[in-house]
């Protein structure tokens, strides 16, 4: 069974940072061939933050874009989302995914991110 699990969350003041965790179990960290970030604000739709291919090529969100960082460490079998230069609007849940030809596909089951003004 694959599972997720995110750390990191927490509450941080406008301007801090964070670093998100998503140590992924079993095989599937290495079958996967995209892993990425999500988020989901109260009353919105669920939105990519960044992602990131078994390649190395990474992709962010217009409003993150400068400011987040996707790594994975292969070792850890954990994905990570570096997140400096925090607003208010980043307050969200954030879920992380791993995906194999966007056919098997788990995640994680969130954490919250609360960034105060």
């Amino acid at each position: 069974q694959v599972q997720l699990v995110e750390s990191g969350g927490g509450l941080v003041q406008a301007g801090g940072s964070l670093r998100l965790s998503c140590a992924v179990s079993g095989s599937f960290f290495w079958r996967a061939n995209s892993m990425g970030w999500y988020r989901q604000a109260q009353g919105k739709q669920r939105e990519l933050v960044a992602s990131i291919t078994r390649g190395g090529t990474t992709h962010y969100a217009d409003s993150v874009k400068g400011r987040f960082i996707i790594s994975s460490e292969d070792i850890e079998n954990t994905l990570y989302l570096q997140m400096n230069n925090l607003k208010p609007e980043d307050t969200a849940v954030y879920s992380c995914n791993a995906a194999l030809n966007n056919v098997e596909t788990y995640w994680g089951q969130g954490t919250q991110v609360t960034v105060s003004s």
